[in-house]
């Protein structure tokens, strides 16, 4: 008879958790707005692909993420994105920490002209001190970060004329993102630097509305910008980009903690597997991507050592000014970090 009743009184605790994981389950949104500046032909929009079959897999299906190119969540607009994300309007991302920075002043780290020098640098900064320290920057502007990835070092294009020294960047109209420091560093080069989003710039572009832009070369390869008068193309590795995926807060805290587990695993790995996509075709060991831009007849030039020397110093104020506003603490551990990398 106690057995009986013991097993009775274990059935009825199971079927209770059993309702209880329905309940919250059936308080979990039908869909995830996860917002993005490009689509999945590029390695960025294939990493959050990654993560939302990732998600959706090992959920079985109680978190299903839909993905929305174009940052058409905040109507193209590419600087409101955080905001949105912060406000709920948004519910997940992989965004840009350039596109970022404006609402987390500390994200302009990256955006610093000339403080990367290779990829070990980059991989020492976001797997290091400086990479915890955002993620916290991140969390008190009341968003959730689960991993880094990566949209890679940003090169120069144009339509005009081969670049390879500062004053071949006088009188370029050049579009940029919607970011002060850009402005500031293309002004300091003697460049007529143009905010437009993503959306817009192909159509400049083509239309010869501006001259240039810059952007990864897994950018420039799949959104075809040779097909837009792009024939001159400078690898100067001036900034890199790292990408964050990221939660909003409340929906976050919605999640049983089980859930958040799978989400932040699914990231982290995700953002790995990114990463490896973002790098394929463009470092020195495989520049397979690069001889195929080449082969549409873009001409590429890279800089000798002294060239490169030239742009730093050009930059330099640039670079002293607005290490103030990333927080000088904050650079000099990069700058360490950086110097201590392993090659």
């Amino acid at each position: 008879m106690k057995i009986r009743t013991l097993l009775g009184a274990l059935a009825c605790s199971i079927a209770a958790l059993g309702l209880a994981g329905t309940a919250q389950a059936a308080n979990y949104k039908s869909e995830y707005k996860l917002s993005l500046v490009v689509g999945t032909a590029f390695p960025w929009g294939q990493g959050a692909e990654i993560w939302a079959n990732k998600v959706r897999e090992r959920t079985n299906g109680r978190i299903n993420i839909k993905l929305y190119p174009g940052v058409s969540l905040v109507q193209g607009d590419q600087t409101r994105e955080f905001t949105a994300i912060r406000q709920g309007l948004i519910d997940m991302a992989l965004g840009s920490t350039i596109n970022w920075s404006p609402q987390v002043k500390q994200l302009n780290l990256f955006s610093l002209p000339f403080l990367m020098p290779d990829y070990a640098a980059i991989d020492a900064l976001i797997h290091g001190e400086v990479g915890k320290v955002l993620f916290k920057d991140i969390e008190k502007a009341g968003v959730v970060p689960l991993a880094w990835g990566e949209n890679g070092y940003r090169q120069i294009s144009n339509s005009k004329h081969e670049i390879k020294s500062p004053d071949d960047m006088k009188g370029l109209k050049l579009r940029v993102v919607g970011s002060p420091l850009f402005i500031d560093t293309f002004t300091a080069l003697g460049a007529n630097p143009t905010q437009m989003s993503w959306a817009d710039a192909q159509p400049a572009l083509a239309t010869g509305a501006v001259d240039g832009q810059e952007n990864p070369l897994s950018i420039f390869a799949a959104a075809k910008l040779h097909d837009v008068a792009q024939k001159n193309l400078t690898l100067w590795n001036y900034v890199a980009d790292p990408l964050i995926f990221v939660v909003n807060k409340q929906v976050w805290e919605s999640w049983t903690e089980e859930d958040r587990k799978i989400v932040r695993e699914a990231a982290i790995e995700s953002g790995k597997e990114q990463i490896v996509l973002a790098r394929k075709g463009v470092t020195p060991e495989d520049p397979s991507l690069l001889k195929a831009i080449e082969g549409h007849g873009v001409k590429v030039t890279s800089l000798t050592p002294e060239q490169h020397e030239a742009f730093v110093k050009a930059t330099k104020p640039v670079f002293d000014k607005w290490k103030k506003t990333v927080g000088e603490q904050l650079v000099d551990q990069a700058q360490k970090d950086i110097a201590n990398r392993k090659k």
